[in-house]
């Protein structure tokens, strides 16, 4: 379908060589304007690094949403005139360091997969704000997670960003309703990650007495049942009420 594009469009449209990530915004002449996801990452190396590396065509300008400014010509040819024959190797190479710079976002590993067929919002509609918000993150990657760089992720993320700082909250009992809830990702509580070790218990008519008085309210907060606990512990301080062998 790109050739096909790139036959119609002929010298008349501004981006040339690649129109990956681009949209079709215009008739007379045929016209491409990069995509919202085109630029929607960040470069994995220094801005200013990538500047150096892929100089734009138009001094100061580079890929934006809306715009059609030609890609440098480094993000996918080897030579440096318009419409330069395409080299594979120099837009892995891009796609690795400067997707951003070179509007390619939307190929990255983090952005190129298939939503759902029949999502819960509109996946095309997806603002930056959502991807960030605690009450949209989780349905996002579900449902839509090439609107938010969420592909590979297996529907699991955490809706608080900031979960993976402090690791440490994943063990504390105070704080198992709100791990379970918004770092589920970081904490490794999303079903299809998350392996919850259980002993055999049909056979046993007694267990070990708790050796903590807070056995009660740790069990509503998940002690029992969190994988980050090791089945000795739950033994050595809550066997009855975990009831374990």
């Amino acid at each position: 379908m790109i050739a096909l594009l790139l036959l119609i469009s002929g010298a008349s449209a501004v981006i040339v060589g690649d129109l990956n990530c681009t949209t079709y915004i215009g008739q007379t002449p045929v016209t491409f304007g990069y995509s919202q996801s085109a630029t929607v990452c960040s470069n994995t190396i220094a801005d200013a690094a990538c500047d150096i590396i892929y100089p734009p065509v138009a001094a100061g300008k580079y890929p934006a949403p809306g715009n059609d400014v030609e890609r440098p010509f480094n993000c996918y040819t080897i030579t440096k005139t318009s419409g330069g024959a395409f080299s594979a190797d120099m837009k892995t190479a891009a796609l690795n360091s400067c997707p951003k710079s070179c509007g390619y976002c939307c190929q990255t590993n983090s952005y190129n997969c298939k939503n759902v067929q029949f999502p819960r919002l509109n996946c095309a509609t997806i603002t930056p704000s959502q991807c960030s918000s605690v009450a949209w993150r989780t349905i996002i990657a579900e449902d839509c997670p090439s609107a938010c760089g969420f592909c590979g992720q297996g529907g699991c993320v955490d809706a608080v960003p900031d979960c993976a700082n402090d690791l440490s909250i994943c063990n504390t009992v105070g704080l198992q309703d709100f791990v379970n809830t918004y770092c589920q990702k970081s904490c490794q509580r999303c079903q299809t990650s998350t392996t919850t070790t259980r002993s055999t218990t049909a056979l046993c008519t007694t267990y070990n007495p708790n050796s903590s008085a807070a056995c009660s309210a740790w069990a509503l907060n998940g002690f029992c049942s969190n994988p980050f606990y090791t089945v000795a512990q739950r033994k050595k301080y809550c066997a009855t009420t975990c009831k374990l062998c």
